[in-house]
């Protein structure tokens, strides 16, 4: 049984992620700062469930706290940690880009301090498919240049992935990024458009589709993401001899983690309609600032490293996220 830190663990992966590491009998312990950017109380109820095992310690604290970070390392003996803490969303990126910088930049570092001053096994952090900016080719590979973020989103999400390197290097801190792609399922954000579709038509409200719905991402069900982050827990990158421009020297990794079949927008609401059995209100709105046309997640190297293989169809995936939506929000009224 190992002792593991999961930052964000009142968040939509991190829930899940300390929900599968409890099941399996490691001790978890859970930090967040429970913001009130989406609804607090979905977060609470999220952790209700995680409460459940006696294996699980929680604090509410925020990762820019390094006091605070500090007597939580002193007082615990990680021997891993996973980092799913931050600020997400492009869109809301533009609005508060300082708190962005705060939590996204700062508190990282902050937490990579701790690792290293603890000597911790291994940290697997998040990173995200937006660092691909403008990139124009398809699929998005590791091996791609990510220099043209268009998002501050996707900005600090590729200076976390520099800061890692050097930690890595400086202070062989063994540390994997995994650049998630539009992750979905049960306990999801409110934010998020499988979320937002799925409120809308229930209540018969129209849904904003942006870009007249020619849009694309690489929906990947929560369950399949799961297992590739607890699969490349268990990878802990060693220094090699050789470089590529995707192994480094130090003790550092990166790897895509999504679905590798994109799905339109218009199809998806389309795939919710079906299992909901009521026909969407469509609004259309352009382009935003920050949005890409498409997604699409090149894993074969997290296939080569842990036989990575999502196999969760969209299909399935909205079966189950609308099943849970239903239940959840019946005991809620």
């Amino acid at each position: 049984m190992n002792h593991i830190l999961v930052t964000g663990a009142a968040g939509f992966i991190g829930f899940h992620v300390a929900a599968r590491l409890l099941s399996q009998g490691h001790r978890v312990t859970g930090i967040d700062n429970l913001n009130s950017h989406y609804d607090v109380g979905l977060k609470r109820d999220r952790l209700a469930e995680l409460r459940q095992y006696p294996t699980f310690d929680f604090h509410e604290a925020d990762i820019t706290d390094v006091e605070c970070l500090s007597r939580l390392f002193n007082g615990n003996a990680f021997q891993k940690v996973i980092h799913l803490a931050a600020e997400v969303g492009v869109r809301n990126s533009l609005l508060k880009p300082l708190e962005y910088v705060q939590s996204n930049v700062l508190g990282f570092v902050n937490l990579l301090e701790q690792c290293r001053l603890k000597e911790i096994e291994h940290v697997v952090y998040a990173s995200s498919s937006s660092v691909y900016g403008a990139n124009r080719k398809i699929p998005y590979s590791i091996h791609d240049t990510v220099d043209h973020p268009v998002s501050l989103y996707a900005a600090t999400k590729r200076a976390d992935e520099l800061i890692a390197h050097s930690y890595s290097h400086l202070y062989d801190l063994p540390t994997t990024g995994l650049r998630f792609f539009t992750v979905y399922g049960p306990w999801g954000r409110p934010d998020m458009a499988v979320y937002l579709f799925t409120k809308a038509i229930l209540e018969g409200t129209p849904i904003k589709v942006f870009n007249h719905g020619n849009l694309k991402r690489d929906f990947t069900y929560v369950d399949d993401i799961v297992s590739g982050v607890l699969g490349v827990l268990e990878q802990i990158p060693r220094r090699t001899e050789s470089v590529s421009d995707a192994v480094a020297v130090a003790p550092y990794r990166l790897y895509n983690i999504g679905n590798h079949q994109p799905v339109g927008i218009a199809r998806l609401i389309d795939v919710i309609e079906q299992r909901i059995g009521k026909t969407a209100i469509r609004e259309n709105y352009p382009m935003q600032p920050g949005d890409v046309l498409e997604t699409y997640a090149d894993i074969s190297e997290l296939q080569q490293a842990i036989g990575f293989t999502p196999s969760t169809s969209i299909e399935e995936g909205i079966d189950r996220f609308v099943d849970w939506y239903l239940e959840y929000h019946s005991k809620r009224k």
